[in-house]
Parts: structure tokens; sequence; C-alpha cells
């Protein structure tokens, strides 16, 4: 068994084995990017960043960040896959100002017989030979056992001999791949603990993949088992199911077994975002740690519990990984969350005026409608007939639109006490009532917040004719913030989103 409060390494290789994630490449300039941002924000251990002889562009990568990396001290910390192919990947790596070769071998017989047609004696003849030119041009040496679950499983004896075979040839990691994620935690730790005990010199990784969607307890167990360092991707990023989320396995290995990471885990969730623009690997609202909703209290019980105590708050606090605790409105709402809400945006109302508001929150809600906190001072103002958000109403807008024609918009609006008309001309109506505003609120010298993501959707069960729900994600500076629309038109929808936010930041100003 693995001592308490030893230190796990983590080597992230969302770069190589990430970039096998169906319609995902990183650009040269997103690769040196990510690596970067890996190694100095997160403060990961190891990063894997390519596999040699792939292209040209993943040379020019790769040559760019080991130029910058042997600057700061961090070229030993950066391994690119290599293989069995004597002096190729070798001089690849090394043309690249690259140290560390982390050499592809065959893990079990089947891979050995079968696809190389070899025995396990001339396989390991030709790893030596290559491991003995990386040596003498001055590379590290790390070796994957492809395979090695089901080789384990299928023919321990092989992976035994060969292990012995190279264990005096200066590997310094000798890594074990769950390469099909087949392996549940109790193999994981049977077959590890196995390995640790005969080879107790040795230093042994773990590499998880996640088909049966045990990666993050395999490497739990794996550390249990005595491994002292696990591959993971950013994300779960990797081929078929991915693999181990660097995230899960750095939070579990410190809460769960007491064990130290290196990782700054305020960083976690910047490098998330970071990851999915660059894939364009969208990951789930409700992702551990990392999603959107995951430190969104819903029910009511749960907000009025923090307010009396903390009560429904664990280890996973949203300040540890530089994010904030939301408590969302809707039909499961109760007074502890509408008053958690007024006081983050620092309104005040009295108790008949509260119970007023939750009782409307509560209706839209029962609607299906998404209650944003952005719409809570919209609805105060309609419940109290107040006009402090009401400084732009559209009065009029006609949208024409036609296949292989630019969409044009025509408004009436009124701002403050004018009243405008202006049009506009773009791709789609969308584009084309932007334009129009443009015009108007020029005048007024409004500046227009970037627009960061635009999402359309229907209620659950809906029909043709059912309302749209538009979500608009807006960047002021380093504000993020959304606005939402309904309406049975997907234009209008957004157009009323974007009315939303101009009232907004009137407002703020």
């Amino acid at each position: 068994m693995a001592k308490d409060n030893v230190t796990v390494q983590l080597m992230d290789t969302t770069l190589r084995d990430g970039e096998q994630t169906q319609a995902v490449s990183f650009s040269p300039a997103e690769k040196v990017s990510l690596a970067k941002a890996l190694l100095q924000k997160l403060k990961i251990d190891r990063i894997e960043v390519a596999s040699a002889r792939v292209s040209e562009g993943e040379k020019e990568a790769v040559s760019k960040l080991n130029t910058w990396a042997a600057k700061e001290g961090l070229v030993e910390r950066i391994e690119v896959l290599g293989f069995v192919d004597h002096t190729l990947s070798v001089d690849w790596i090394k043309d690249t100002g690259g140290k560390v070769l982390n050499l592809l071998a065959k893990g079990s017989l089947k891979h050995c017989t079968e696809q190389l047609k070899k025995s396990l004696d001339e396989h390991v003849a030709d790893v030596k030979q290559t491991i003995s030119y990386a040596l003498e041009q001055g590379l590290k040496v790390n070796i994957y056992l492809e395979d090695w679950s089901n080789g384990y499983q299928d023919s321990p004896q092989y992976v035994y001999d060969m292990v012995t075979q190279l264990a005096d040839t200066g590997i310094e990691h000798f890594m074990l791949p769950d390469t099909l994620g087949v392996m549940s935690p109790d193999e994981v730790f049977a077959s590890l603990s196995d390995m640790v005990s005969r080879f107790p010199k040795l230093q042994f990784d773990f590499h998880p993949h996640n088909d049966y969607g045990l990666a993050t307890a395999n490497a739990m167990y794996a550390v249990k088992a005595g491994v002292s360092s696990i591959h993971c991707t950013m994300n779960c990023l990797g081929e078929r199911a991915g693999n181990a989320s660097l995230t899960e396995v750095a939070v579990v290995l410190k809460d769960k077994l007491g064990k130290k990471v290196n990782i700054d885990e305020s960083e976690i969730h910047n490098l998330s975002k970071l990851v999915e623009n660059f894939s364009g690997k969208r990951i789930a609202d409700n992702t551990p740690i990392v999603g959107a909703d995951v430190f969104t209290q819903t029910s009511g019980i749960h907000a009025d519990g923090d307010r009396k105590g903390g009560l429904y708050i664990s280890a996973l606090t949203p300040e540890r990984f530089a994010r904030s605790r939301s408590y969302a409105l809707g039909k499961m709402s109760g007074k502890a969350s509408l008053a958690k809400n007024l006081e983050a945006m620092d309104i005040e109302l009295d108790a008949d005026q509260q119970k007023k508001l939750l009782k409307r929150v509560v209706r839209l809600g029962d609607q299906k409608a998404s209650i944003t906190a952005d719409d809570l001072p919209f609805i105060i103002a309609d419940l109290l007939e107040r006009n402090d958000y009401n400084y732009v109403e559209l009065l009029n807008c006609s949208i024409n639109s036609g296949l292989d024609l630019e969409s044009t918009v025509s408004i009436r609006v009124r701002v403050k006490d004018k009243i405008y008309k202006s049009s506009g001309s773009g791709n789609g109506g969308f584009d084309a009532f932007i334009s129009a505003m443009t015009k108007v609120l020029d005048k007024s010298a409004f500046v227009f917040p970037e627009l960061m993501d635009f999402e359309l959707r229907i209620p659950p069960g809906g029909k043709t004719s059912a309302f749209t729900e538009c979500t608009v994600t807006w960047a002021d500076g380093d504000e993020q913030f959304t606005t939402r629309g309904v309406n049975a038109n997907q234009v209008l929808a957004g157009i009323g989103a974007t009315i939303r936010m101009i009232n907004l930041r009137m407002h703020a100003n």
C-alpha cells in the first residue's frame, strides 16, 4: 500500500492522447499555449505533447515549445511519444530540442505475436536497440507497455519477462496503460500491487482509459496499490470514451487518499475552459468541479441550510477552484434561494414584496422557464411597476430574410425619452438587428460588449410552435454575464436577450 502524504505525480497527455479524440486537432499555436498554461499556471509535473514523425506542423509546434521550455528550465518535463524504430523517432525528438522519449512497446503477447509477428525476445531486442540509441543521444527514456491490462490478464508471464529484460536498460518510468479501459478498480489494485511488489526498484505509471466510466476510480486504486504517477487529460479528452479526468483525479487523490499533488487548483477551471475552446468539445454543465452548474444549489431547502450554517457545503467549495456558489431560481426555489440572489445583487425588498416575487418565480419555473440571476431585476421591476430597467424599449421590428440574400431589419426604438428609427443589414436577422441598434446607440456612446455564446432551445417535449429560449453570453472586460429572451420567433428571442443586456449595462453605468 502507498503511504499517506506522499506526492503523486500527474502526467497530462491532453496534447498527445487527448488529440486522438474524434475531430480534435490543436494548431501549433494552440498546442504551445496549452502547454505553457499546463506547466506554468497549473504547475503540472509532466506533459506529453505529441507523437514523433506525425507531421511537419507537429514538429513545428514541439520545436517552438521546447525552445521556450529550455529558457524556462522546463524542457525535461515535456515528453514525446516515440516508436521502436531505432533512430527515426529519437532523431525527430532531438531535432525539436526534446529531452524525453516515451517509447511505445508491446505490453501483450497478442500484440507482439499477431501485430508485429515477432517473439518476445525479438521485440525486446528491437526495443533495447532504440533505447540504447536514445540514451546515446542524451534523451531520457520512459516506456509504454501498450495493451498492458489485457496482456497482464491473458499472458502475465510475457509481461513479467518483458519487464525483467528491460529493468536494467536505463528506463525511468514503466508506464502501464489500460489501453481499452477494460479494468475494474479491484483488478487494477490486484494487478498493480503484484507489479509493484515484483519489481520494487522500478517506477510505475498508470495510464487509465474511461470506457466503463471507471478511469478516476481506477486511478485511485492504482495509487492505493503503490503507483506514484498517474496519466490524465483535461476534460477527459481521448480516444473513444476518453482518458481519466485530470481534474477529478487530482481532487480525489487529495481529498480521499490524503495524497499530495503539485497542481494549482485555482487554475483548473480556467484551463478547462481553454481546452474546451481550443478543442471545440463542450463539457456537460454537470461535469464535476468544472461544469457550469456544479456549484449551483437548486433546492430551496439547500439554500436555507447554507444560510443557517453551511449545512450543504462539502470540501468541494467553489472558492477552492476560484469559482463562486449560486442559487438557482425556479419552481423549487424557496425564500432562502431568493434571499441569496437578492443579497448577491444588493437588492432589498420587504417581506411582502419577497413573498410576491417568490410566487412569480415559482410560477415561471413551473412553466419550464429557466430563470437566471440577470432575469431577476426585470421580474422585480415588472412586479413592482418600476422603470429602473426600462431605458430602452423596442417598439417595432420588421425582419426580412431570403435564400442567398442579405437580411435586413427596420426598427423603431425608444431610448429613454426619445424615439428613433433605424435599419441595418447583415448575415441573418440577428446580425442585421445589431447593425441597426448600433446606429441608434452610437448617439448615446453605448459600447456593445463582446458576444461569447448564443444558445437556442425549446422546453423538453416542446413542439415546433413552442416558445424559443435564447441565452446569450456576453463579455465586458473580465466580466461575463448572460441574458435571456423568450419568443416563438428565434430571432426575436435573441433580440429580446439583447435588449435586456442593453438595459442592464445602462443601469450599471
